[in-house]
């Protein structure tokens, strides 16, 4: 009797364990100072708020660094995926190439290589992207704004679009120097990815 009782634990707990949802437990934000948090603190920011809104099966880490840029972030990724072994991956560079007036040609490439690598790991891939002022020039600044969608729909990664226009056109929202979000903005930044993250199944693995 007490080896059939045993046999019906084990069976029962396998079978608890088959039909459990398979969560994307590690979750990598890979990203530049819009994510890691510039003029506020961690805690404020929106990775750190995206954690706060996901069950305890996920696992956030942050390894955004203000000022990223694609030729960087490519030198630091491989060494990121092999330390966090992530689920999924949200790739939030490309900014500061902008800014700068970096060959498009060359920012795309960058991309393109940091998502086959992330892929390669075994994790999903989100492509975040933005956009740059306008006095760069419209060839420049429209090439910028597509290279993102583009890119994604050729890697058939999910795109995920960070230029917010309730809080980039909302100064009371954004810092002083026109370009960070302010902590205020931060809470509205994490619900729109979490949104996002559910609706393209991208919690799951």
């Amino acid at each position: 009797m007490k080896f059939v009782t045993v046999y019906f634990s084990v069976f029962f707990l396998a079978l608890t364990v088959a039909v459990s949802p398979a969560y994307a437990k590690q979750i990598l934000v890979f990203g530049d100072s819009l994510s890691s948090g510039y003029g506020i603190t961690e805690d404020e920011g929106w990775v750190a708020k995206l954690a706060d809104l996901l069950v305890a099966e996920h696992k956030v880490a942050n390894a955004s660094v203000s000022g990223e840029d694609t030729v960087t972030g490519l030198a630091r990724l491989p060494a990121l995926l092999e330390l966090n072994e992530p689920d999924l991956v949200i790739i939030e560079l490309g900014g500061n190439d902008g800014l700068r007036a970096y060959q498009l040609e060359k920012t795309r490439e960058n991309l393109d290589k940091m998502i086959s690598l992330a892929k390669k790991s075994g994790a999903k891939v989100v492509l975040a992207g933005i956009r740059i002022p306008p006095n760069y020039g419209p060839r420049y600044t429209q090439g910028f704004a597509n290279l993102f969608p583009e890119l994604a729909r050729e890697q058939q990664v999910a795109f995920l679009n960070m230029y917010i226009e309730d809080i980039v056109l909302d100064s009371n929202k954004m810092q002083s120097d026109g370009i960070h979000p302010a902590a205020n903005a931060q809470p509205e930044i994490a619900n729109y990815v979490h949104e996002f993250l559910l609706e393209e199944n991208l919690l799951n693995e």
